[in-house]
């Protein structure tokens, strides 16, 4: 093995462990934070924030959809401003979503009958989702910034509709959340 390749492989294995901690260290610090049982007092905007969650999460569905529709008609550039776009859609929904949850106690969903169990269906698995394509996000996103196609593309198809469910999931749960109350 030469030593470009070995440098290539030190590199895949370091992006890799940095990807690993990333997937593990960011639910826990979340889940922690959201465990807080005195919340914090950061004013009444924060009472806003599930609006600005459900709006983030409608925007990023549809950068998505069109990423995919440009990485389709070979448009590689547009393809990749979408797909960033999206990921810092995450990061801006992550803030949004911690922040709220620290300074605001969790709402029991009041609807009944059929629409519970919906409701909650579509929660779990969210929820669930979301934690697994943390990991496959941050791998498509970090081979498509280097540049290894062949690695973005074998990843991609499995981060793609996953990313794409947790999303429309997100403004599935805000909408049937707000016709409850």
């Amino acid at each position: 093995m030469d030593n470009a390749t070995q440098s290539v492989e030190r590199n895949d294995r370091r992006i890799t462990l940095v990807i690993n901690i990333l997937s593990v260290v960011i639910p826990v610090a979340v889940a922690i934070l959201l465990s807080i049982q005195n919340k914090f007092d950061f004013g009444t905007w924060t009472k806003q924030l599930p609006h600005v969650i459900g709006a983030v999460n409608t925007v990023t569905s549809v950068a998505l959809v069109m990423g995919f529709m440009m990485i389709k008609s070979g448009r590689i550039e547009a393809h990749r401003f979408l797909m960033s776009f999206s990921f810092l859609l995450g990061g801006v929904f992550l803030v949004c979503y911690v922040i709220y949850h620290m300074t605001n106690p969790a709402k029991p969903f009041p609807g009944q009958g059929t629409v519970r169990y919906i409701y909650f269906f579509i929660l779990i698995s969210h929820i669930v989702l979301s934690l697994v394509v943390l990991p496959l996000v941050l791998r498509a996103m970090m081979w498509g910034y280097f540049d290894r196609v062949d690695l973005h593309r074998r990843i991609a198809r499995f981060a793609f509709p996953i990313w794409l469910y947790v999303s429309v999931t997100g403004v599935a749960v805000y909408v049937l959340g707000h016709l409850a109350y």
